[in-house]
Order: structure tokens, then C-alpha cells, then sequence
């Protein structure tokens, strides 16, 4: 195992990676905290990249798609960026029409953030949100642990405080093509331990109701090809353009698989553990020819974002994302690869 600091761009972002002893490699960016390179043995025993992103590091200071970043303080969407908490009410940034989305203009994956190796097979980010920031209450010490395992497994590890009572949920919104070309993803197969998601409105903004997606086109609970009911006229796939919901994972243990998606090229499967309740399945519908390490066109990549659930502030029967202050926000995923 090697964890180290490859290089400092000339935008002044530190450039650091972790390769364990199968060869398994993982580069961070002290930008966003960003997995910018994450790279797996395919069935044939080559390295493969599985993660959208670009060659020059600079160039995610402008990135519209969040490939590969930190999210927060609260991932998805919050109704018209609204939310009251203490008998206050706070308005934050509409940067998704009429609603707040992955923490604002400028959210956590367009900060710096102070990187720290800890051992040989663990890289760890932290930053301090101020009071106000992107109209959050509270200051918030915040970090993020990517961790390489002998297993292939790459950890990560969710950590924030407040000295003011603050919502936060966070994620990672990194974007997969198992087979590395960036093609399209509607050949994987992809399961998803979850009998039921939240319904949207026109918007994708959820309002506490829970569709049962057995016998629907959202029924992931067996392996499917992504691409087999995607294109079904239906009033989510046709407001979403794709799969582009929230996913309330089936009670269960942190040690359970709770999704997995399998190269149909490749044959790497990734297998997800979370203790968060809710995973988003994105099929990558607004990628539209962004040019970075590859050409990521119209679903060529697919996110499977562990989350808590979206707009919970505003709807009292989700799970709360309320962050009382002297109480400790920790979370943990891990994305296990393998050849099958």
C-alpha cells in the first residue's frame, strides 16, 4: 500500500494517490475533494478508469457536472431553497430552476481543502464552512476519508460538526462506466436493493410519498440491463429523461450489498455498502458532449449517490437531516470491485 502527493497543478490543486497491492489506484484532488481517477482490473487483468473526469485538474474549477466531488452540505434538492429550522427560516441559492441542488452555487465540491495522508492507504480532506456559507447556518468543520483497501474496496468516510444547529447530508457524485469507454451505460446490469422510491413532481422535487416499483420501470430489486425499460413512456422517466430518482434502500445490515452494477465489457462489478438510507441512481441524463478525459455524451455514465433523503427539512416523514450543534455527523460507504 502507498498513499502519496503526486503533484501540484499549476491552479495550485494537490494532486494525491493511493494504489494498494493489486494495483488498484485511486487519485484525490485537494479541489472538492475529488476522486478524479479511480482505476480497476477488468476481466483480461488491465487497468480501466472508471470514473468520468478530466486529465488537466484545473479544469474541474469549472466543471458543471460534479464529476467526482464531495456534496454538501446537503446533496439533491431542496423546494424553492427554503427551509425553517429553530423558528428561523432560511432562503439559499436556486441553482436548479426554482430549487436549491447539492449545496448552492458554490457548494462543497467548489472548495480547497486541507489534505492530510494518514497512514499508508487513507487520505483525508477537511475544510471549515462559515456560518452563512451558500446561506447554511452554523460553522461547520467538515471531512472527508478516502480509504484503499487490500480488497479492492475503496472506503469513504463522512464527518462534520456545527457550532449552530445546521442540516447537512453528504455524498459522493462520482459518475461510472464499468467498462471504462464511456460509451454508454444501458448495458449494465445494475441492482438495487429497494422496493420503493420516492415519488417527484415535475420538478424532482420529492413531497413524502413513496412509489412501490414492483412491476414498474423502476424495479431494480433483480440485475437488469439499465437500457431495458429506460425509454417507456412514463411520467418519471419522461420528467427525469432517464432514471434520475431516489432510491429508500430495504432495512437492513451496513454489511448488506445494497446495489451493484456489472460491466457488460469489462465484467468489473461494484458493489455498494452504505449506512445512509437512500441511494440516487442517475443515468447521466444531462450529460451533453462534455470533453474531458473522454466525451461524455447522453447517459454514458451512471451515479449511485448514497444519500439521506432529498428535501427531508421540508417533509416531517423523512428520516431528518437536522445537525444539532455538539452532536457529530459520521457516515460511511464503501464501493467494493471485482471481476465476474
Amino acid at each position: 500500500m502507498k498513499a502519496e502527493l503526486i503533484k501540484t497543478t499549476a491552479g495550485g490543486i494537490k494532486v494525491f494517490a493511493i494504489e494498494n497491492d493489486n494495483g488498484m489506484r485511486v487519485e484525490l484532488l485537494s479541489y472538492g475533494a475529488i476522486i478524479s481517477k479511480l482505476l480497476v482490473k477488468d476481466k483480461n487483468g488491465e487497468l480501466v478508469d472508471v470514473v468520468a473526469g478530466y486529465d488537466d485538474q484545473d479544469e474541474y474549477k469549472s466543471d458543471a457536472c460534479y464529476f467526482g466531488a464531495l456534496i454538501g452540505r446537503v446533496g439533491n434538492r431542496i423546494e424553492k431553497g427554503r427551509f425553517r429550522l429553530d423558528g428561523a427560516e432560511y432562503s439559499l441559492a436556486h441553482n436548479d430552476g426554482n430549487n436549491h441542488l447539492h449545496g448552492g452555487v458554490n457548494g462543497f465540491n467548489k472548495k480547497e481543502y486541507n489534505a492530510e495522508i494518514v497512514g499508508a492507504s487513507s487520505i483525508k480532506f477537511s475544510r471549515i464552512s462559515p456560518n452563512g456559507e451558500e446561506g447554511y447556518p452554523g460553522t461547520m468543520t467538515v471531512a472527508v476519508t478516502y480509504t484503499l483497501l487490500n480488497d479492492d474496496a475503496l472506503e469513504i468516510l463522512y464527518e462534520a460538526t456545527s457550532d449552530k444547529t445546521t442540516i447537512c447530508s453528504l455524498t459522493n457524485h462520482s459518475y461510472f462506466n464499468l467498462n471504462g469507454d464511456f460509451e454508454s451505460v444501458l448495458e449494465h446490469d445494475v441492482c438495487l436493493k429497494a422496493s420503493c422510491l420516492t415519488d417527484v413532481d415535475g420538478e424532482l422535487i420529492p413531497h413524502g410519498e413513496l412509489l412501490n416499483v414492483k412491476g414498474t420501470p423502476y424495479d431494480f430489486t433483480a440485475p437488469k440491463k439499465v437500457g431495458r425499460d429506460i425509454e417507456c413512456d412514463d411520467r418519471l422517466l419522461n420528467v427525469a429523461r432517464g432514471y434520475d430518482f431516489n432510491y429508500v434502500l430495504d432495512k437492513g445490515s451496513a454489511d448488506d450489498v445494497k446495489a451493484y452494477a456489472h460491466g457488460d465489457k469489462s465484467g468489473i462489478l461494484m458493489q455498494v455498502f452504505t449506512d445512509r438510507p437512500c441511494i440516487q441512481f442517475y443515468t447521466g441524463n444531462f450529460l451533453d458532449g462534455v470533453k474531458g478525459k473522454k466525451t461524455y455524451g447522453y447517459q454514458s455514465a451512471l451515479c449511485l449517490e448514497t444519500q439521506g433523503y432529498p428535501n427531508a427539512i421540508n417533509v416531517p416523514s423523512f428520516d431528518s437531516m437536522v445537525l444539532k450543534t455538539g452532536r457529530k455527523y459520521q457516515t460511511k460507504t464503501k464501493y467494493v470491485f471485482s471481476v465476474e
